[in-house]
């Protein structure tokens, strides 16, 4: 791990500056021993007001390429965070967000530093790789990794340090099952919370897409509930204007198979299906439903390199079109304003990996007037 940290002391009552750069350069460095070097810097010069660390965790690649040693690994991992965040930064900086390219539990060894206490509003999507349905399909079954664990005991100190008025949690269906979501239950019963959890499909809120996935409501001294039902969206109407302005494609032989059984027994009627997986046969979804779900896998291939195409639209008249990026967004809850990065990966990343926005942003809200309601 390669980590640059600058650390700034500002004085603004006599206007001087103190700038004070340390580099780090160590493969096995923790946050422990950078709190430990902060303290120490603190000894020799005074109070520190502001701390800006640049690096990457130590985390374990999602494949490792032969012959590829671990700083080229790290440097991949990097690459993409880094990615990731900057296009993050873009979308939202102009509103004041702030991006914060740390783990919670690295968040969490800093003493939660910089966080307000008693907040509104505290949500946590854990790590759950390990228990998605497409990696217990390959593996047979969901492992309990350190990292897991680990995460979910961070989560689990953010609730009892920062005690907000509102937990939420979204998650795999399958990581309920887990010990990692006991962790988290258990600090939220200990602390007094009223908590509520269910596997919903997000499609029942209006998402174009079928995604099951666990939601978790806690609050303290006053219900919260989820927000109402919307009437299902299919997949067609959603993107259907972006359709005419996506790159002409080709089918598979299998996906040619898959349309040919679809007209034995069906109208003609738009269909929107994968390129990838699907062992027991092509996926694929008629117009009026809502897709299958959007898996960050969709984007790359087995060496982790960019897909130039994901899944195909095919259209009654016998157009077939690649479905763009755009198009998965949408069909992800994403606004149309929020820009992506050009390469696939990355994209597909933050697409496949995300809650979708317009379900957050209903939760959000929902539960935003309940907390204005109750405490009028």
């Amino acid at each position: 791990m390669q980590a640059d940290m600058n650390i700034f002391q500002v004085d603004f009552e006599s206007i001087s500056t103190l700038v004070v750069k340390q580099a780090i350069d160590n493969p096995v460095i923790t946050t422990s021993q950078i709190k430990g070097d902060l303290q120490d810097i603190q000894a020799r010069c005074g109070s520190v007001s502001l701390v800006i660390v640049d690096y990457v965790q130590l985390i374990e690649p999602m494949r490792r390429e032969r012959g590829e040693n671990r700083v080229q690994e790290i440097d991949s991992i990097l690459k993409q965070l880094r990615a990731i965040a900057l296009n993050h930064h873009r979308n939202f900086s102009e509103y004041g967000c702030r991006i914060i390219q740390l783990t919670v539990q690295e968040i969490a060894q800093l003493g939660f530093l910089g966080f307000p206490r008693r907040p509104d509003y505290l949500h946590a999507s854990p790590v759950c790789a390990n228990f998605s349905q497409a990696h217990t399909a390959k593996a047979g079954k969901g492992i309990e990794t350190a990292d897991a664990s680990a995460t979910a005991i961070a989560v689990a100190e953010a609730i009892r340090q920062l005690q907000p008025r509102v937990f939420t949690l979204e998650n795999v269906p399958r990581y309920q099952n887990s010990q990692s979501f006991s962790i988290i239950l258990s600090a939220l019963e200990q602390e007094g919370y009223s908590v509520n959890y269910s596997v919903v499909n997000m499609a029942d809120f209006g998402l174009p897409q079928a995604r099951r996935r666990l939601v978790l409501v806690a609050s303290r001294g006053f219900g919260v509930a989820l927000p109402a039902y919307r009437k299902p969206i299919g997949w067609y109407d959603a993107i259907a204007h972006l359709i005419p302005m996506m790159t002409d494609s080709q089918l598979l032989p299998k996906q040619r198979q898959a349309v040919e059984q679809f007209l034995t027994a069906n109208e003609p009627t738009p269909l929107l299906l994968e390129r990838v997986g699907g062992r027991n046969g092509m996926k694929y979804k008629p117009g009026h439903l809502p897709c299958n779900t959007i898996l960050r896998s969709h984007f790359t291939d087995h060496k982790g390199c960019n897909r130039s195409k994901f899944a195909d639209i095919w259209l009654p008249d016998g157009t077939v079109k690649s479905l763009s990026i755009e198009g998965a967004a949408i069909l992800q809850g994403f606004p149309g304003w929020y820009e992506f990065p050009n390469e696939t990966a990355t994209a597909g990343s933050i697409i496949g990996y995300s809650v979708p926005p317009s379900f957050a942003a209903q939760l959000f809200t929902h539960i935003q007037k309940q907390l204005s309601g109750g405490f009028l």
